[in-house]
């Protein structure tokens, strides 16, 4: 994970170098540049044109132990007219964790590199312009099937379909940006038994946390069903040719039959975008600021969620226009 960690330091400081010394070449966001890590804007592709992105989501920290893992996304996204566009997206992943059991959810350690863990369709539509409207508005739909889970890394189906709006406003001619989403997902998943090895294992850490020398580790393989909304919002300002900074934030709740609502969480953190005629990246750090509804066994900071999510988040997207 180091190796990791490395590439992205250097990736970071090579941006901001070539940022600063390579000339301006635009004065506002140009169709569908991502200003924000998590919040999606309302502008589409032109027609015709197409654009490749590159996602890098690096989760840690759940409280305890050690937990620290990274999500890939390699997506294609073409322009089929001035208003709609579709997308088809790799998924991958990595972890690393250990000294951490979450019954239900993590039953012990686990580390690998990049592994594939799935696919992902889009498709958006314009039907109000930013650039040409008083607001933007825009929808989408995704779906969305993945064969690991983000959580525990573990063999896992999962398909879920989304639907989303997107509103943004320009002001003072482009220099500042507002953005705003909502979304309802839908979730179908199954998971895969534990091994002999890994249930003992996972049985024997539940004993010793609960001091109950009969508990055992509780990994449900029937088919679950949830839902998840979304709201977020976000601020971007040019504040130099060609470079935005920005604050974005992001409300998520989930729902399941037989426990109501089941999580939330709200997150937040600070954004800075470069984009030039042909490429783009943006960065993004997002703090888990308060959370709630399930908690693990002795979880200490009980005002977060830190089940299937950590207290950190940092996102690095880079696009590509051609």
């Amino acid at each position: 994970m180091q190796v990791i960690n490395r590439s992205s330091l250097l990736f970071a400081t090579s941006l901001g170098f070539f940022g600063v010394f390579c000339p301006p070449m635009m004065e506002r966001a140009e169709a569908d540049e991502n200003l924000f890590g998590y919040i999606s804007g309302a502008e589409t592709l032109p027609e015709g044109s197409s654009e490749v992105y590159l996602w890098t989501t690096h989760r840690w920290d759940k409280g305890q132990g050690s937990y620290s893992a990274y999500d890939f996304q390699l997506e294609y996204e073409y322009g089929v007219t001035s208003k709609f566009t579709t997308s088809l997206a790799l998924l991958g992943q990595s972890i690393d964790t250990s000294g951490l059991v979450i019954d239900a959810y993590l039953p012990g350690a686990e580390s690998y590199g990049l592994k594939f863990s799935g696919i992902e369709a889009k498709a958006k539509y314009n039907f109000l312009s930013p650039a040409l409207d008083p607001v933007g508005l825009s929808a989408t739909f995704e779906l969305t099937h993945s064969v690991l889970d983000p959580h525990s890394g573990l063999d896992k189906d999962t398909t879920s379909a989304e639907t989303g709006l997107q509103l943004q406003k320009y002001f003072l001619d482009g220099q500042l940006i507002a953005v705003g989403n909502l979304g309802l997902e839908a979730t179908y998943a199954d998971r895969a038994p534990l091994s002999a090895s890994k249930q003992a294992r996972a049985d024997h850490s539940i004993q010793q946390l609960t001091g109950d020398p009969n508990a055992s580790f509780e990994w449900p393989t029937d088919p679950e069903m949830e839902i998840e909304l979304t709201a977020g919002a976000g601020l971007s300002y040019r504040f130099v040719p060609n470079w935005f900074i920005g604050v974005e934030t992001q409300y998520q709740s989930e729902f399941e039959t037989e426990v109501g609502q089941e999580r939330y969480s709200w997150f937040a953190g600070p954004s800075l975008h470069y984009g030039s005629n042909k490429w783009w990246a943006t960065l993004t750090f997002f703090r888990q600021l308060k959370g709630g509804r399930e908690q693990y066994i002795n979880q200490q900071d009980t005002s977060l969620h830190l089940i299937e999510k950590t207290k950190n988040e940092v996102r690095l997207k880079v696009g590509y226009n051609f």
